[in-house]
């Protein structure tokens, strides 16, 4: 599993450079994340942009993420396709979750 990670002031921006994030990967996934949420105070962006298929593996992994980083900090989404947004949709996580198109807009969000 390969991330990406880019500090910009007080956010951590993490791209994926996966196709999938399912079962095969979410285990390592979680635990990178969690590493950084336990490591940072900052809050995390992160870049679903080349991610083409989540699972409820994945979608567990990015859960958990949100309960580490609690409540003082959150965790954004952004860049997912048409199909990783439906299913954050029907899964109902975009009540828990911001989900914007890009990183530009996460920040810009950040700081306002």
């Amino acid at each position: 599993m390969k991330l990406e990670i880019k500090n910009h002031d007080d956010v951590l921006v993490v791209r994926l450079y996966e196709s999938r994030l399912d079962s095969y990967i979410a285990t390592e996934f979680r635990d990178e994340m969690d590493r950084l949420a336990k490591s940072s105070r900052s809050q995390i962006v992160l870049d679903l942009s080349g991610v083409e298929f989540v699972d409820s593996s994945g979608l567990g992994a990015i859960v958990t993420t949100q309960k580490r980083l609690g409540r003082e900090r959150d965790l954004v989404i952004c860049g997912a396709n048409e199909s990783v947004t439906r299913l954050f949709k029907l899964a109902r996580l975009d009540k828990i979750f911001q989900i914007v198109t890009d990183v530009n807009e996460a920040l810009a969000a950040r700081s306002n």
